[in-house]
C-alpha cells in the first residue's frame, strides 16, 4: 500500500491541520457546491503501473469491492441531504474487476444521474457479459454515460513503458469497440514524459483521428493530462491570504464540489473521503455518512497545493 505522508523534502511542513510550518492560519475549502460524488470500486486491477497513486495491482485489495446496495445507500443519502449531484463517478483500480459494476452504473443512471467510468478499456471491460451489460446500459441510458479511457500516451511504446507490454494494443482494442458501439468515450493522459501539453495534445490529435475517436484532444475536459504525483517535491502549504495572493477562490478547489466513498478491508461499512488524491491519508476520511462529510476540508497535504490550488487539478469530467 502506498504511504501518502509527505517526504523529506516537505520536512517540517503540513504536520498540524490548522497553521502552517510557519505559523500562518491554514486554508480550508468548505463543501459549498457538491457536483460530483465518487465511488472507489476497490483498488484490486488486472495490471500494475509504474506510477499508479492508490498503487492498484493483481494483489492489492487495501480497498475492497464495493457493493450496488452500499451505492444505492449513498444515492439515498444525497436525496435526504439535498445535494446538487449531476455525477456519479467510478474509480478504481479498475471498475470492471468489481462484478457488480453494471449494477451499480445501473442503479445510478436510473437515478437520472451522469455517470462517469474510469477505465483501462482492457481485458475486465471485454468480457461477454460486461460488454452485454454495456450495451444495455448504453440502449437505456446512452447520453449519460461516460467512459474515460486510461491512455498513458499516445506512443505504445511510452504507454507500454508505465502499464506493461503490449498493453496499449488491448486497449485499443476495448476503445475500438467502444466506438463501434456509440459509447462516449474522453482519454486520462499522463505527462510524465515532459512534454509541452500543446504537444501532448497535437499528439493525442492525431492518434484519435487515425482511429476515428470522436474525441477532442484540445478540450481539457475530453483529454485530461495529469502531472506525475510525485510527494517528495517541495511545495508550499497554502494560506488563507493565499486566495487573495493567487486569485483563486476555494469554491474552485475539487473539495468544494466532491467527495469519494471508499471501503477499507475489514471494515463493516465505507467511508467518505475529502479527496480522491488521498485514499490513504486518515485525516483526509470524514465518517461513513455524506451528512459527517460535510465537514470543511484542511489543505494540509502537498497534493492540495500542488495540483488542486496551485495546478487546479479536477478529477472530474
Amino acid at each position: 500500500m502506498k504511504d501518502n505522508a509527505p517526504q523529506a523534502a516537505n520536512n517540517g511542513k503540513f504536520q498540524n491541520s490548522l497553521v502552517t510550518a510557519d505559523g500562518q492560519t491554514r486554508a480550508s475549502v468548505a463543501l459549498t457546491n457538491p457536483q460530483t460524488l465518487w465511488f472507489n470500486t476497490g483498488t484490486l486491477c488486472n495490471i500494475e503501473c509504474v506510477n499508479c497513486y492508490i498503487a492498484s495491482s493483481p494483489t492489492n485489495d487495501a480497498l475492497v469491492y464495493i457493493t450496488a446496495d452500499e451505492v444505492r445507500d449513498y444515492l439515498d443519502q444525497i436525496e435526504t441531504r439535498q445535494w446538487p449531484v449531476r455525477e456519479i463517478a467510478f474509480t478504481g483500480g479498475e471498475p470492471f474487476m468489481n462484478p457488480q459494476m453494471i449494477d451499480m452504473t445501473r442503479a445510478a443512471l436510473e437515478r437520472g444521474y451522469e455517470v462517469l467510468i474510469l477505465t483501462n478499456a482492457m481485458a475486465p471491460m471485454m468480457r461477454r457479459k460486461t460488454r452485454e451489460g454495456l450495451l444495455e446500459l448504453l440502449r437505456e441510458h446512452g447520453d449519460k454515460l461516460t467512459l474515460r479511457i486510461s491512455v498513458d500516451h499516445y506512443r505504445p511504446e511510452l504507454h507500454d513503458e508505465e502499464r506493461g507490454k503490449g498493453s496499449f494494443a488491448k486497449t485499443l482494442i476495448g476503445m475500438e469497440w467502444l466506438r463501434d458501439n456509440g459509447f462516449r468515450m474522453t482519454v486520462a493522459g499522463r505527462t510524465v514524459w515532459g512534454n509541452i501539453d500543446d504537444q501532448s495534445r497535437t499528439g493525442y490529435a492525431a492518434f484519435f483521428a487515425e482511429h476515428g475517436f470522436d474525441i477532442d484532444a484540445h478540450d481539457p475536459g475530453q483529454t485530461i493530462l495529469f502531472p506525475e504525483m510525485d510527494e517528495s517535491v517541495e511545495v508550499p502549504e497554502i494560506t488563507t491570504a493565499c486566495w487573495g495572493i493567487l486569485n483563486k477562490s476555494p469554491d474552485a478547489v475539487m473539495c468544494a464540489s466532491s467527495r469519494m466513498v471508499v471501503k477499507r478491508k475489514g471494515a463493516v461499512r465505507p467511508a467518505v473521503l475529502a479527496c480522491t488524491l488521498l485514499p490513504y491519508s486518515p485525516e483526509f476520511e470524514l465518517g461513513e455518512t455524506l451528512a459527517e462529510a460535510e465537514a470543511d476540508v484542511y489543505l494540509n497535504h502537498p497534493h492540495c497545493a500542488k495540483f488542486c490550488v496551485l495546478g487546479g487539478a479536477s478529477c472530474s469530467a
